[in-house]
């Protein structure tokens, strides 16, 4: 199976609704809300300022249905909205960046990688899936980790114990059900074809 597009077949999930501008908006804003609300699924970590929330799951969904363009644009939205004021990240808090910030940019980021790739075919299969969403949490942890060193001052390896490790276990549970998802849309699709 080829990973490469092919020109006139839909890159992306979303790629299967006609396209126009309104479409697009559509589900950029779908995608924040999507992501806000997957953001007030909140596990408190004890020792930790980061809690497991479903954010992570939303916004690497978003980025491999809507694309890379418009997986960051509806990233982009989540976090200046939050920003601005809107009660969608963790608990309902809305504000400026705080100890977890780095996460929240680190979606805009991985939404644009997990968008590429699934353009490429990288949300076809489950092993796929799986190598996307790995990287696509790579990304996260990379910005978000570095971040919560920073804004708290701990050392690398504490933000590492504290922001990264005990988030593991659930989010190889976010991506096995990404990886049954997103294969699965896509059989839909093409069965229906």
């Amino acid at each position: 199976m080829s990973v490469v597009p092919v020109p006139g077949r839909p890159a992306v999930l979303a790629d299967l609704v006609p396209r126009s501008l309104v479409r697009d908006a559509a589900l950029v804003v779908g995608g924040a809300v999507l992501t806000g609300l997957a953001a007030q699924i909140v596990v408190p970590v004890p020792g930790s300022p980061v809690p497991i929330t479903g954010q992570t799951f939303g916004a690497l969904l978003v980025g491999a249905a809507l694309g890379w363009r418009r997986g960051a644009a509806s990233m982009l939205l989540y976090l200046v909205a939050g920003m601005a004021g809107v009660p969608w990240f963790q608990d309902g808090k809305s504000g400026w960046l705080g100890v977890t910030g780095g996460y929240l940019v680190g979606f805009a980021v991985a939404a644009v990688l997990v968008g590429a790739l699934a353009a490429r075919g990288g949300d076809r299969t489950v092993l796929r899936t799986i190598a996307t969403m790995v990287l696509g949490n790579v990304v996260i942890y990379a910005i978000g980790v570095s971040w919560l060193a920073a804004a708290t001052g701990m050392d690398l390896a504490t933000a590492i114990e504290r922001g990264l490790l005990p988030f593991l276990i659930g989010d190889g549970i976010k991506i096995l059900l990404a990886a049954g998802l997103l294969p699965g849309a896509w059989a839909l699709v093409n069965r229906r074809a």
